[in-house]
């Protein structure tokens, strides 16, 4: 026999959802901080006169880097909305949201 999931209070859901987003904060903060790194050697590689194509794989790696950052960020709203303890209608809204901006933005 299944056992079923324990309940949990709203303060608890609350509790979780804010150390889940604080984590999410960091780790897209310090993904930012890295790009912020990687534009600025593309900078000085264009600068020092380097290869076309040495700064394009460069730029393509820091696209990449900040694609990432990205979808770990809407992972965080889908996360939120799961989260949030409202019913399932306001999930359902929240979730379509966050689909929508990734159309949108991805």
């Amino acid at each position: 026999m299944a056992k079923s999931p324990a309940r949990t209070t709203p303060a608890a859901d609350a509790a979780t959802a804010a150390s889940y987003r604080s984590e999410h904060q960091r780790d897209v903060v310090n993904r930012l901080k890295r790009i912020e790194g990687q534009v600025r050697g593309l900078i000085d590689m264009v600068e020092q006169g380097r290869a076309c194509e040495d700064v394009a794989q460069q730029m393509s790696a820091a696209r990449k880097a900040m694609d990432k950052a990205f979808y770990r960020m809407m992972a965080c709203t889908v996360m939120e909305a799961v989260a949030s303890g409202g019913s399932e209608d306001d999930t359902q809204r929240e979730v379509e949201r966050s689909t929508k901006i990734l159309e949108k933005y991805a």
